[in-house]
């Protein structure tokens, strides 16, 4: 049974992996660096900063308290400047997207898992991005070989045709039978180095007003499917760019003129924020330390919303301890999936954190696929990964983390409309569930076996 167990759970995640031990979060250090359009700030230019995005003296602290965790366990620099804007679902985010490549003048990127020739406002983007190539405009694609096998090879083609460089992202092939586990799950848009779409809104027809040509839940084709994404402008947005170049360098992409790829940004709004970039090809998972370390410093909240809720160990032991720790805990999860598996495994936890005091609100009448976390109402994420070993272990994932209080409001009032369409988890009630629903938690046996036997 246990042997059975354990190849459902690679079946699910494509692979088998341990998922890496991470250390107690260093301690805070001195002020975290801050980069400005100009350069580095000075700690006294720093502490006004921070002041000014959170004026009252709680969120200050928790403010300064977040960015110097945020150094101690990231690689980048948190770069001040920059506007942020929260994107729900495929209609705001497409037209976003369409608009920003609109406005294109020398540069634009996309690095996609699912790359489909979507549209927005009558528009197909295939067409768009041809008629900015045609005005001079180089552009790049990076999609990934599983997550858009379904996209016509015609499709790549006509925009190679028309002179813009397209590259595959780990080909599946017999002779590469070992990395086919390893995907690009990233989503992001940049355009002139300036303007950045980044989440987890994939370019697929799904989004398209519900239409589940691409996926979607078996039996219930016209399901609205929920999520997020963020669209920044700063120069904050170069991060993003050295992120997609190290990966267009290493997939086999077509030189580039880098400097053209970096102009001179100005600061564009107020608000401070950092790209964290995984790879599988790095031994510390980048996200995951950034994600448990805020969780784990935590002092009032922890609201996530999660498309595929399979916890590692460490995940689930920090959410637990921070809910008996008397901090507001909230997930926001799926109630239906394009994996049932995830769907059981997920459920199988619920049990510990509702006795932990966490409150669980499962979404109704939609697929929710959004990847976001706000904490302490100054700690906001949005980006690619999911909660489950698979972000950690095998894909090259991308997730922005915005320090302050203004984008937290922001993003509390979209968690909350979203909470109001959910239905809570009573932990009374789910003492009681059927017995046909607790055979199915025997996939927690499938993720204990996952995290620590595989």
């Amino acid at each position: 049974m246990r042997v059975l167990i354990a190849l459902a759970v690679c079946a699910l995640f494509a692979g088998c992996a341990a998922v890496p031990k991470v250390n107690d979060t260093p301690p805070p250090q001195p002020m975290a660096p801050i980069l400005g359009a100009r350069g580095p700030l000075t700690a006294e230019q720093s502490k006004v900063l921070l002041d000014r995005i959170a004026p009252e003296p709680g969120d200050a602290g928790a403010l300064k308290r977040h960015a110097a965790i945020e150094e101690a366990v990231a690689e980048t620099p948190l770069v001040a400047g920059n506007a942020t804007r929260l994107l729900v679902d495929g209609e705001q985010t497409f037209a976003a997207m369409f608009a920003a490549i609109q406005s294109a003048r020398a540069t634009v990127n996309l690095e996609y898992y699912i790359f489909e020739d979507v549209q927005s406002g009558g528009q197909h983007l295939g067409d768009l991005l041809i008629a900015k190539r045609q005005q001079g405009v180089a552009i790049n694609i990076i999609y990934d070989a599983y997550g858009s096998a379904a996209t016509p090879r015609d499709f790549f083609k006509r925009l190679t045709d028309a002179g813009i460089h397209v590259v595959e992202f780990n080909p599946i092939t017999p002779l590469n039978p070992f990395r086919i586990s390893n995907r690009d799950h990233r989503k992001i848009l940049t355009v002139d180095g300036a303007t950045a779409v980044v989440g987890g809104i994939n370019l697929s027809a799904t989004y398209e007003g519900g239409s589940a040509k691409s996926g979607g839940v078996p039996g219930k084709p016209d399901q609205h499917w929920r999520d997020t994404d963020l669209e920044i402008k700063g120069p904050v947005v170069a991060q993003l760019q050295t992120l997609f170049l190290t990966q267009w360098t290493q997939t086999g992409g077509a030189p580039v003129e880098r400097e053209k790829y970096f102009p001179a940004v100005p600061a564009m709004g107020g608000d401070l924020v950092r790209i964290v970039g995984s790879t599988p090809d790095k031994e510390v998972p980048r996200f995951y330390v950034t994600l448990l370390s805020a969780i784990r410093n935590a002092e009032k909240n922890v609201w996530l919303s999660a498309a595929y809720f399979v916890p590692t160990d460490q995940e689930e032991e920090d959410l637990i301890d921070a809910a008996r720790r008397g901090l507001d805990v909230r997930l926001l999860l799926p109630s239906d999936s394009d994996s049932k598996m995830a769907l059981a495994i997920g459920r199988s936890h619920y049990g510990y954190l509702l006795e932990a005091g966490a409150k669980i609100y499962e979404v109704q009448n939609e697929v929710l696929h959004s990847k976001t976390a706000s904490i302490d109402g100054v700690w906001t994420a949005i980006g690619s990964s999911n909660f489950d070993p698979r972000s950690v272990v095998f894909n090259d994932e991308v997730d922005a983390v915005v320090l302050g209080s203004a984008v937290a409001q922001d993003f509390q009032k979209t968690f909350e409309a979203d909470m109001a369409k959910a239905r809570a988890i009573d932990r009374a009630a789910w003492r009681r569930r059927p017995i046909t629903q607790r055979l199915l938690e025997l996939f927690e046996v499938t993720s204990f076996l996952w995290q620590n036997w595989l």
